[in-house]
């Protein structure tokens, strides 16, 4: 019996799409990595991006448990002396771009390389509930009735 491993033209790429509404930061992050890069297909292979499209949707919503909003920190690096910056998760979630707290969760679940930059291309996240991808007739995917871990209210 051989080894079945899949081929380009085998993949059939679909679209997902998530409410991250009072979902868990961390555990909705392991769900959409694992959807970018196929593992969740019986034909996933390593070396081959057999994985899907995901729109994340009122990312701006999204849960931090704990202290997280006030203790999780993202640094970035100026190239200048001393230009080392922080900000929290917090911070973030309330200022111009909450949905990066999401795409860097995601990004750093993802392998570091080419394949892993394209597979992360196939990644959309929206603040807010609208987004212009209807015509590719997304299918809801509830990750909070996964796991009563996975949705946290307020």
């Amino acid at each position: 019996m051989k080894t079945y491993s899949a081929r380009p033209s085998d993949v059939e790429r679909k679209w997902y799409i998530i409410d991250a509404e009072d979902l868990v930061l961390g555990r909705m992050a392991v769900e959409i990595a694992d959807i970018l890069r196929g593992k969740h297909k019986t034909m996933y292979t390593p070396h081959i991006d057999t994985g899907d499209h995901v729109v994340v949707i009122n990312a701006a919503k999204v849960r931090l448990t704990g202290n997280k909003a006030g203790n999780k920190t993202y640094y970035w690096h100026t190239g200048y002396p001393g230009g080392i910056k922080e900000r929290t998760a917090g911070q973030i979630l309330s200022g111009n771009h909450p949905e990066r707290v999401v795409e860097k969760a995601v990004l750093r679940m993802m392998p570091k390389g080419p394949l892993g930059r394209a597979q992360f291309k196939k990644l959309k996240i929206y603040a807010g509930a609208e987004h212009p991808h209807e015509a590719q007739k997304p299918e809801v995917l509830d990750i909070a009735a996964r796991n009563s871990k996975n949705k946290r209210s307020a």
